[in-house]
Order: structure tokens, then sequence, then C-alpha cells
């Protein structure tokens, strides 16, 4: 049974999303900002960075295919962009200690990353049409703020869980 506990989160992980992006946009003095929760790539990297990078590029290719079908009906944006996340996570975090406050920056970082990437392939396929500059302050700054809360709320218990199934699984469990 504990084998479906990570899969099972990155699942409930993949439709609370929709149901937190809810709350946005917020209107503060005339201006709205956007916010868009990553919590299913925060999921990820923790399972890159603590338990299997297979395992975290598998569930970011399946659950990223699902994402583009559910989410943007363009089949292979977040396919190829979750597994490239995961993938560049794991070869930092082998240059670097696996320290729980690492893996949440990073994962910050990350998230930064995916977002810049879906602003630049949004805008070269004429999704969007808001500049880069708008872009930073109305929608990037308040995605990486609302997503470190979320990091700063789960991130150790993402790091215990992942480390628990890692040491079952070395057990043989």
């Amino acid at each position: 049974m504990t084998r479906f506990v990570i899969p099972l989160i990155a699942v409930v992980l993949f439709f609370l999303e929709p149901i937190f992006s809810l709350f946005s946009p917020i209107e503060q003095n005339g201006e709205l900002f956007v916010f868009v929760p990553r919590f299913l790539i925060v999921y990820l990297i923790f399972i890159a960075a603590y338990y299997s990078r297979q395992r975290a590029i598998l569930y970011g290719l399946i659950l990223g295919l699902l994402y583009d079908m559910y989410h943007i009906d363009i089949i292979g944006l977040y396919t190829f962009m979750y597994p490239l996340i995961c993938y560049l996570s794991t070869l930092v975090i082998r240059q670097i200690q696996r320290h729980t406050l690492t893996v949440m920056v990073l994962s910050l970082v990350m998230i930064v990353l995916l977002e810049i990437l879906s602003y630049f392939f949004a805008s070269v396929i004429a999704l969007t049409s808001i500049d880069f500059n708008e872009f930073l302050t109305s929608r990037l700054v308040p995605t990486v703020i609302a997503n470190s809360i979320f990091i700063v709320m789960f991130g150790w218990t993402f790091k215990q869980i992942t480390l628990k199934r890692f040491s079952q699984k070395q057990a043989g469990f």
C-alpha cells in the first residue's frame, strides 16, 4: 500500500492546482496579480531529489501530458517541460547538498524557469500579448510568492514522505 502513496499525492496535487487557481487573479490598487499554483512540479522536484530521478521524470511525463490535455489543449508543452525540470533538478542536486532548504530554493528557481519557458512559448505562438515586464510584475512575482508559501508549508513533509518510501524501497518493500 505504501508504494502507491507517492503517485497518489502527485495525482491529488494535480487536481488541487486548478482549485487554488480559482483564487487568482487578485486585484490590488487597480492592478491584477495572477499567481499560478505549481504544486505538482514542486513535489516532482522533491521526488527527484530524495527518491528517484527516473520516477520523477516518468511522473512528470505522464502528468505533464495530462496537464497539457486538461489545462491548455496543446499537447507537448508540459509533457516536455515537467521531465526537463525534473532532470535539471537532479543535475543541480548532484552538485550541492540535499538539504531541505536547498531543495526548497531549487524548487523556486525551477518554478521561475518553468514560468519563463511557458511565457516564451506562449509569446512565440501568440497565445499571450503581454510584454515581459508586465509578465514579471503581474504574474511571475506573485507566482513565486504563492508557491514559496506552499513550499515552506509542505516541503519538509514531502521530504519525509519521499525519504520514507526510499528507505522502504531499499529494504525491499
